[in-house]
């Protein structure tokens, strides 16, 4: 996102040493209107800037005429006949518009015997005056050629603009009379500087691009009343964007108020009267109303709103009954008027239709450097010796802006050494001014349940799955499923696509922050523990207490640190056994020594085998915190008997767990999880307890655990993991007896050599993973009653294969995933597919080694598959039988560098294939008219054309690449091309530059045909992988038609080359001579350069003998050697109404941030 410049910025907050600045053609106005003008306004009390005031006529604008614009408060531009012949007034105008964009500033046209449309479409004397300004290209070349074409257009694009602001005409206004046109206007002058400009800081990174969705919807001039929320996390720059919104737009409607701090104000006593009273007085434009209770303001407010166009907007709406006020509203509005709310309560917007939902996303990692050097630097790039440590900053950001100008300000000016001090601090502290802000949606949750839940988040669970969190908060007296929904309500949580909780670094870290704030000094006095040295210094210390319910220690986190106290204690056993073994005790030392007794741990039943260098703690250290809930050990010793541990711990998470078993009187009864991955276990035994909350174990990575005894002790159980569990040998017979068992992964259990049968009884089982199991036999017979089943992993199991038959007539397996090394037959008699369970739906048979004369016919029995993957296999086309599969939505050919062809199936919805080297030709099932080519899809670029091989030509229906000598003679040559014979060397004329017109006449006996464009690009990124690259769009302005072609794959240049891209237009009887069209090219920032575009126009006289008129250009030859993805014809395209956003015309969902606006064609008759 382009970011704007700080003196751009700044302006938004520049002191106005002027209330009006005036625009006017000197010649036109000077002695007469704007001379009373002028007069007038200064008998009102404005402080006027005219545009000669000190500045000498004839030189280019100033640096005292750009400040002039930027510090007045409104710009009135006096559109006059001879105003376009000035390019001194062009250029002001610019300056003037460039002002209302980037700070809000009004702008007041005053269209003086001249009509809106004429300025509009530059007709008549405009028309005029641009022909003498573009006879000036004519006379330049090179660069300055260049400068003056895109002069002439910005030019062309603010008369435009200005055209179709809200603006005064003297015939309409005052019958031509000027004095009481003249009074009219100061009235309105007075009327618009008595709205206050919304102060947006001076560093506004990013704004353009957010609020550009919103923007467009603002102008789309409908009829309709329409409400907006723009929501988002505290600090995400709700309120700066709908400032900004504000000023750039309130001088559009009739009427207008901002109302600031909603939540705030209405808490405050008579809150809703100061607002009711504000909105009033604002669309009264500062007439007071007395209002006395809310009843009767409502009754104003109707009053006030009923007949005029307004924009109403509301800041930070925090409850129901604020949105419910809101959205009453809209039966009073006058048609067209619109009302923008923020809120970090999405929930409040999410049922109601009528309300279309903006979401605000944080600053990207650029962008967030731009804005933090702009504060701590006054520039928008960072010093050299602070390089690192600003990035270390904007990454501890996260992307919010608040927080970035807040760090970036405070450390301004500061010396290297203070801003690393500031990193260590923040590690351990928030910022509070920060803090301040995101608590308001923390206080803000309805009940304490919420704010505990979200404090157990923050703390223990970022990063977890949903539903394993689900089901441990559940057990510790939660309403979880709600509760999160809540906070996501309130944008403090979200849940990614991986179904894992996700919280904002800094929420995280408010979160941790109030729980220290309960108790600064003393850890052991808060509720939880998460800073592994408060954890590690209240065990070691003995000082936990009831308060606490739950606990992170992570030794290896706590030494990566360099705990002080952690290096201090070891240290102290090194020196004190360095003193005993010089001393003159060191004979009773080494006695000692010798009998392996150490003094620094207590020698009990149960103590963990431990390294020198590290600490045991002692148990009885968590004797005192009996809440204790939930528990999270990293590597960490602990020595003692378990006795009086802790008997209500939850969640048990302990990586590492020292011992070779279960410890006698370990807290097991009421655990609904336990993981201990990477442990020391050889064996696991509950001895005779019952484990009955018990719903998940997880002992992956266990590589000493040898078996796993009777299951009858644990029924809940629902998931089970034993991943990577390379001595397991065997799994005991009672998991049969785990009805509600929804999870078996025994992924890597490379010694495991079977499955116990009673697998088979597993009533409600839903995954098994098996994949790395190089020993397993087979699956047991007994599977085949299994009717839970949906997902089978069995990657490189190869003694599966030596028995199709095991798993024949399954019921009801949902997906068989199976990567297996299979050893296909030439035309085998009875297949490995035969055995595969009719009822799959997903299959995936990737790394299969199966060519086209060995798939299996027999596939195509698998009526209800839906997703099928064959990638890296050697087939060339896609098999016959394949075209049986009449539910399959998804396909996946994915590096198959054999297939030539590839035809995409009736009923496909998505279809994956890259690197495929070999892919020539790619073409649609004769029964398909619904894919679109955006189902498609490359992760990466594999080849010339995006995402595909260099040998692709064609794909039926959306392109074909053809030699030019085979290409239609009339194809060619409505493309321009006349000469086949010199393609290897073409150089190309463009038949115009950007914005250059052709004013040439045709007869009167002429039927237009098409145009041809013409476009040179050029990559400005050696790795591109966006699809969305170009989309060409001319806008007959005249009848109001649009039409856009976004090429569906785009030849990419290589580096410092430019490609050409021609395509032919067909606009059959739809432009006719005197029709006026704009040629635009859109594309993505950083993507490609546009670096010129070229038309031809193309017609027929009567006797049918075709005319081509190339449009005089003198713009420079390009060389360029035209390969044969370099030349296509796209076919006709559609046309769309002008009611029809541009910026939405082609590809679905697309962020277009950059337009090339080349240029104006008029056709005269």
């Amino acid at each position: 996102m382009a970011a704007i410049t700080s003196q751009e910025a700044s302006s938004s907050t520049s002191p106005s040493s002027y209330d009006v600045f005036l625009s006017f053609r000197g010649e036109d106005t000077r002695k007469s209107f704007t001379d009373h003008l002028y007069t007038a306004l200064g008998y009102a009390g404005f402080r006027t800037f005219r545009d000669d005031d000190g500045i000498e006529r004839g030189e280019k604008i100033k640096s005292e005429l750009q400040k002039a614009i930027r510090e007045s408060r409104m710009s009135i531009v006096v559109l006059s006949k001879n105003y376009a012949s000035s390019s001194w007034c062009l250029d002001e105008l610019v300056m003037v518009l460039k002002c209302r964009s980037t700070s809000g500033q009004v702008v007041l046209p005053i269209f003086y015997d001249v009509d809106p449309t004429v300025v509009k479409k530059q007709m008549g004397s405009f028309e005029e005056a641009f022909a003498k300004h573009e006879g000036k290209i004519e006379a330049e070349s090179g660069e300055r050629r260049k400068e003056w074409v895109t002069k002439v257009e910005e030019w062309r694009a603010a008369l435009r603009e200005v055209a179709v602001l809200a603006g005064m005409n003297l015939q309409n206004r005052a019958d031509g009379h000027e004095s009481r046109f003249i009074k009219k206007i100061i009235k309105v002058v007075g009327d618009k500087l008595s709205r206050t400009i919304m102060d947006i800081g001076p560093y506004a990174i990013g704004i353009h691009s957010r609020a550009r969705e919103i923007q467009f919807w603002l102008e789309d001039e409908s009829a309709d009343v329409g409400v907006a929320a723009i929501c988002g996390m505290g600090g995400i720059g709700k309120t700066t964007i709908a400032k900004y919104l504000y000023n750039l737009n309130f001088s559009r409607f009739e009427g207008s108020s901002f109302l600031a701090n909603v939540r705030e104000i209405s808490k405050q006593q008579d809150g809703l009267l100061c607002l009711q009273r504000q909105l009033v007085s604002d669309i009264l434009k500062g007439r007071k109303e007395k209002i006395s209770n809310v009843d009767e303001g409502i009754v104003k407010i109707k009053d006030a709103l009923h007949f005029k166009r307004v924009l109403v907007i509301l800041d930070d709406v925090d409850e129901l009954d604020q949105l419910y006020a809101v959205l009453g509203m809209c039966d009073w509005l006058f048609s067209g008027s619109k009302i923008i709310i923020t809120t970090r309560h999405e929930r409040l917007v999410r049922p109601h239709e009528v309300c279309k939902v903006y979401r605000i996303e944080k600053l990207d990692y650029d962008e967030s450097l731009v804005l933090f050097s702009l504060h701590a630097f006054g520039q928008s790039h960072h010093v050299d010796d602070f390089a690192d440590t600003s990035k270390l900053v904007v990454k501890h950001c996260e992307g919010l802006p608040l927080a970035i100008k807040v760090l970036g300000s405070s450390l301004s000016g500061q010396s290297i050494g203070v801003w690393r001090s500031q990193l260590e601090k923040l590690k351990a502290i928030p910022d509070s001014k920060i803090l301040a802000k995101l608590k308001i949606s923390y206080d803000s949750l309805q009940d304490e349940h919420d704010r505990s839940l979200f404090l157990n988040l923050a703390c223990f669970f970022v990063g977890s799955d949903k539903d394993f969190t689900i089901t441990i908060m559940d057990e510790c007296e939660f309403y979880t499923v709600v509760g999160i929904q809540n906070l996501i309500d309130r944008c403090l949580v979200t849940v990614d696509g991986y179904n894992e909780l996700v919280i904002h670094h800094l929420l995280q870290e408010m979160g941790r922050e109030i729980v220290r704030q309960e108790s600064p000094n003393e850890p052991g006095e808060r509720s939880r523990l998460c800073n592994h040295k408060d954890s590690f210094n209240v065990l070691r210390h003995n000082t936990g207490t009831r308060k606490i319910e739950g606990l992170i220690l992570d030794m290896s986190s706590l030494n990566a640190n360099k705990s002080a106290r952690t290096v201090f204690a070891v240290n102290r056993k090194r020196s004190l056994e360095e003193f005993l073994d010089n001393s003159l005790l060191s004979n009773v030392w080494n006695s000692l020594k010798r009998y392996r007794l150490d003094i620094f741990s207590q020698n009990s039943l149960g103590n963990p085998p431990s390294d020198s260098n590290e600490i045991a703690l002692e148990t009885n250290a968590f004797a005192k915190i009996e809440n204790l809930k939930l528990l999270k050990l990293g590597h960490v010793q602990i020595s003692g008997s378990y006795e009086n541990f802790p008997k209500r711990i939850r969640w048990l998470y302990w990586h590492g767990f020292p011992f070779e078993s279960i410890p006698r009187y370990f807290p097991l009864e009421a655990l609904v999880a336990l993981e201990m991955p990477y442990s020391s276990l050889k064996h696991f035994s509950t001895g005779t307890k019952f484990l009955e909350l018990l719903k998940i174990l997880d002992l992956s990575h266990s590589h000493s655990l040898a078996r796993i005894p009777d299951f009858i002790v644990l029924p809940n159980l629902e998931k089970l993991i034993l991943e990577d569990c390379t001595r397991l040998v065997e799994i005991h017979e009672s998991v049969g007896h785990l009805a509600r068992l929804v999870l078996l992964n025994l992924k890597d259990c490379s010694n495991l050599s079977k499955l116990p049968r009673s697998v088979g009884m597993l009533k409600s089982l839903e995954t098994l993973d098996v994949s790395g199991c190089s020993n397993l036999e087979n699956l047991p017979t007994e599977m085949v009653n299994m009717d839970s089943l949906t997902t089978l992993r069995a990657e490189n199991v190869t003694g599966i294969t030596r028995s199709p038959g095991t798993i024949q007539n399954v019921k009801a397996w949902y997906s068989f995933i199976w990567l297996l090394p299979l050893k296909p037959k030439r035309n085998p008699e009875t297949s490995w597919a035969s055995s595969l369970p009719r009822s799959l739906v997903e299959l995936n048979l990737e790394y299969c080694n199966l060519s086209d004369d060995a798939f299996p016919t027999d596939l195509s029995n698998l009526s209800l598959l839906r997703e099928l993957d064959l990638s890296n296999n050697p087939i060339i086309s896609l098999p016959d039988c394949i075209r049986g599969l009449s539910r399959l939505k998804f396909l996946r050919v994915n590096s198959c560098k054999w297939l030539r062809s590839l035809v995409v199936l009736q009923d496909l919805v998505y279809v994956e294939f890259f690197n495929c080297s070999s892919l020539e030709k790619m073409e649609y099932d004769i029964k398909c008219n619904r894919i679109g080519f955006r189902k498609l899809t490359w992760p990466g670029k594999y080849g010339t054309c995006l995402g595909l091989s260099r040998m692709l030509v064609e794909f039926s229906g959306i392109y074909k690449l053809e030699p030019l000598g085979d290409v239609d003679k009339e194809i060619i040559d409505n493309l321009g091309l006349f000469d086949l014979g010199s393609m290897r060397n073409l150089k190309v004329r463009l038949a115009i530059p950007f914005s250059q017109l052709w004013r040439g006449s045709l007869q009167h006996n002429f039927r237009i045909r098409g145009l041809s464009v013409c476009i040179v690009y050029a990559p400005l990124d050696e790795d591109i992988y966006d699809l969305f690259l170009l989309n060409t769009v001319i806008n007959n302005t005249t009848k109001r038609l649009i039409w856009s072609h976004c090429p569906h794959v785009t030849g990419i240049p290589k580096a410092n080359e430019d490609m050409i891209w021609l395509s032919y237009w067909k606009f059959e009887n739809q432009v006719e001579g005197g029709d006026e069209m704009d040629i635009s090219v859109f594309t993505k920032e950083g993507i490609f350069l546009v670096k010129e575009v070229g038309v031809h126009l193309l017609y027929d006289m009567e006797k049918a003998e075709k005319i081509t008129q190339e449009i005089p250009s003198t713009s420079e030859e390009v060389s360029e050697e035209i390969h044969c993805y370099g030349v296509a014809v796209p076919g006709n395209a559609s046309s769309y109404q002008e009611n029809t956003q541009v910026y939405a015309v082609g590809r679905d969902n697309v962020d277009i941030v950059e337009t090339v606006r080349c240029g104006r064609l008029i056709i005269r008759s």
